[in-house]
């Protein structure tokens, strides 16, 4: 019989809410209706980055959990509404899209000389694996040195991911906004912009995550002797 104090499982985030909120919805206001004619290109600029902006304050109030990462995106999108709003030159908005994930890259393999690695929030956690079962059969093959190497491993490729994100973004950046802030083109460009950063930039790194997922259960795999279904929660 539960004693009542038990936590509840935090709430998962919804995926599809967050594309729409985060993608769809800002792209679709910045190319369709910043023009002269509907919000105007402050308007549209500060009506766009409100869905992605208070959906983030939403999901913390509502989940409880801020991360580096979190914080990290709330300051991007802080960042994107400054450098449209003080009309800087539209370079810093590539500047910008690649020193955020590159500070990520860059936190992942800092973390890896702290006692908390970074790896362990994105990739082996109670969210997704049987951490204490998966801890304990490591300390019983004797395999936990090995399994902290893999971890290492695994934070290379994890922080490629945003390495590689960097990269794509500071090129599209560059090859789509190029119309000075504070203009109905500048934030058609951003749109645009946004709205390919899904296909162009998230796929590719998010098959790299799927990589470096695949390559850290089949190493607890090797490591422990447990069946997958051991190690995943469900």
């Amino acid at each position: 019989m539960e004693d009542g104090t038990s936590k509840a499982p935090p709430r998962q985030e919804n995926v599809w809410a967050s594309l729409g909120i985060n993608i769809v919805i800002p792209a679709v206001i910045l190319m369709k209706f910043s023009g002269a004619s509907a919000l105007g290109p402050v308007g549209g600029l500060v009506v766009a980055l409100a869905f992605p902006l208070g959906y983030g304050i939403y999901d913390f109030l509502r989940r409880r959990e801020w991360n580096f990462v979190s914080v990290l995106g709330f300051v991007s999108i802080l960042l994107t509404g400054g450098i449209g709003l003080l009309a800087l030159d539209p370079k810093w908005i590539a500047v910008k899209e690649a020193a955020v994930p590159a500070t990520i890259g860059i936190a992942v393999l800092l973390s890896l000389r702290t006692r908390f690695p970074i790896i362990r929030t994105f990739l082996y956690n109670d969210k997704v694996i049987r951490v204490a079962d998966v801890d304990a059969a490591l300390d019983r093959a004797g395999n936990r040195a090995a399994f902290d190497q893999t971890l290492v491993h695994a934070s290379w490729m994890l922080a490629g991911s945003f390495f590689l994100s960097s990269v794509l973004n500071f090129v599209l950046a560059k090859l789509i906004v190029k119309s000075q802030p504070g203009t109905t083109a500048f934030n058609e460009e951003l749109g645009r912009m946004t709205a390919l950063s899904y296909p162009v930039i998230v796929i590719p790194s998010m098959l790299i995550m799927i990589a470096t997922l695949w390559y850290l259960f089949h190493r607890i795999q090797r490591l422990t002797e447990l069946d997958l279904e051991q190690i995943l929660k469900t």
